[in-house]
């Protein structure tokens, strides 16, 4: 187990419930079961407020985590061509992540290949919420 990935996950900050949350969703892996539930406040087409649950693997909580505390004060467009984007970001190009996404690179490694199905469960449950 990579430890940057536990401590990662171990940034609970916005594992919680959101009050009079705008928006919520909620997916689960077929795979592995792994279940995010996502609820945020989004006011003038930016996220206000991110909160996330859900029953996961450390990779899966891991992932919400960074993706909570990168959304926050993000525009939906912006958070959408992330997620659009999300499969990419295993490739490294610089393309994809770019300066304000580098917090993403120590979850997105060729090492952790095998586990991108959850780790990329919060980025498509999200996307539903900012497709919308």
């Amino acid at each position: 187990m990579d430890l940057e990935i536990l401590n990662i996950a171990s940034n609970t900050n916005n594992n919680r419930n959101v009050k009079n949350h705008t928006h919520h969703s909620k997916l689960k892996n077929s795979l592995c079961g792994d279940e995010v539930q996502l609820e945020l406040i989004i006011k003038n087409n930016k996220i206000i407020d991110f909160g996330y649950q859900g029953n996961s693997c450390i990779y899966c909580q891991a992932s919400a985590s960074l993706l909570s505390k990168i959304s926050i004060n993000n525009k939906k467009d912006k958070i959408r061509k992330l997620c659009d984007e999300a499969k990419f970001l295993f490739d490294n190009d610089p393309k994809y992540i770019g300066k304000k996404w580098l917090l993403l690179k120590k979850l997105f490694k060729k090492k952790n290949i095998s586990r991108k199905e959850c780790i990329l469960l919060p980025f498509e449950t999200l996307k539903k919420i900012v497709s919308q």
